[in-house]
């Protein structure tokens, strides 16, 4: 038998060494990829394969790059009459060339689209290698308008390919990359370190020690449950991407599922009040709706299966016909039954960002985002 002291000292060194292992930053021989889950979740990792989450970030090809390259469509035209971009497909990868145009005078800037950012659902933009350096590209696509657009953000008339894109950028639309430290440049990267898009491992955590423990027959106790972490873990899983502006504290790729986000992290409180918008912090707007707030088990997974492709938001009627009653519903007098197939479309309409903004010949486009502020919206009803 162990004394109480034994005891004391063998539960502090086994703290000890639970926290050292969780704060290690993984390696990139760590991440195995989604097929190495399939042997034992072929069903969940089929279905992964076709969602959102798995194409946010490709490596370019014909397929992945959305925006036409076929001729007259392939060319967006700025405020500036004398610049225009063009959009190429080659033998040996596609191009953005941004050309002026002067009398008796033309010059250009050419650059690869060497990797594609975005599922594809509001858009998607292009980043493009400068050695070990990873910089945007100036003209991204938009899918509603099913046309090319200058980059959220770029000034309409000017062909910027300088913007850099720092480790928090990719931290959201790839599940790992090993920055190159640099106090002079933010956007520095091992290229063959990327793991595009986000995997089964970039919400479960790396994978290696588990299968080895799986094929060893071990106890292959790891990798974290989501769904029996506590809720503020939960949520934190989410709200990594899905959390609004945070500033990073430690090592890019550093957070895995199950730690404290707040660890990590400081968040970006905006001035006097928390910045709140429908794009990016959907979490924070959850976490304001008395749905959140009255109950203690709401979690982002009550509603969404992230292993699945869910477009039908009617669909999601359900889960709040759980706790309430549709003649509780002040339309339901007008309404009546019919009440029941949309609720989302009433109490989270969907909305215009603040923050994905595009301006192009004069014309501002917004993306449009649904909220997650669960409330009663005035003439918000959405078909």
């Amino acid at each position: 038998m162990l004394s109480m002291k034994a005891k004391g000292i063998l539960f502090a060194a086994t703290l000890l060494v639970t926290e050292t292992r969780s704060s290690r930053i993984p390696n990139r021989e760590d991440y195995l990829g989604d097929e190495a889950c399939r042997p034992c979740h072929s069903e969940k990792v089929e279905s992964y394969l076709k969602t959102a989450h798995h194409f946010t970030s490709q490596p370019p090809t014909g397929q992945a790059i959305l925006g036409s390259f076929a001729e007259n469509k392939n060319v967006l035209r700025s405020l500036n009459a004398n610049l225009q971009f063009q959009m190429d497909a080659k033998p040996d990868g596609f191009y953005q060339t941004a050309v002026w145009i002067f009398p008796q005078i033309t010059s250009s800037r050419t650059e690869r689209m060497d990797v594609v950012v975005g599922s594809g659902r509001v858009g998607q933009t292009y980043l493009y290698w400068k050695g070990d350096q990873l910089f945007q590209l100036p003209v991204s696509y938009w899918t509603d308008l099913d046309a090319w657009v200058n980059s959220p953000g770029y000034r309409d008339g000017t062909a910027n390919f300088d913007r850099p894109v720092p480790p928090r950028c990719l931290e959201c639309h790839f599940t790992y990359a090993i920055p190159v430290e640099s106090s002079v440049s933010p956007n520095r990267y091992i290229p063959k370190s990327l793991e595009f898009g986000i995997t089964c491992e970039r919400c479960h955590g790396p994978g290696r020690s588990h299968l080895e423990a799986v094929r060893q027959k071990a106890q292959p106790g790891n990798l974290p449950n989501i769904s029996k972490l506590t809720r503020d873990r939960q949520m934190d899983v989410c709200a990594h991407c899905h959390g609004g502006r945070r500033i990073p504290q430690t090592a890019a790729f550093s957070y895995l599922p199950g730690q404290p986000l707040d660890n990590f992290y400081r968040r970006d409180q905006g001035g006097p009040t928390p910045t709140v918008d429908v794009h990016g912090n959907q979490v924070a707007l959850l976490q304001m709706s008395r749905c959140y707030q009255a109950s203690s088990e709401l979690v982002c997974s009550t509603c969404h299966d992230v292993h699945q492709v869910q477009r039908d938001a009617a669909s999601f009627s359900g889960h709040c016909l759980k706790c309430h009653r549709p003649q509780n519903c002040g339309e339901f007098p007008k309404l009546k039954e019919t009440i029941v197939t949309d609720c989302v479309g009433c109490h989270m309409p969907v909305q215009a960002s603040n923050l994905i903004i595009s301006n192009s010949i004069g014309k501002q486009n917004r993306a449009m985002v649904r909220s997650h502020w669960i409330k009663v919206y005035a003439n918000s009803r959405t078909p």
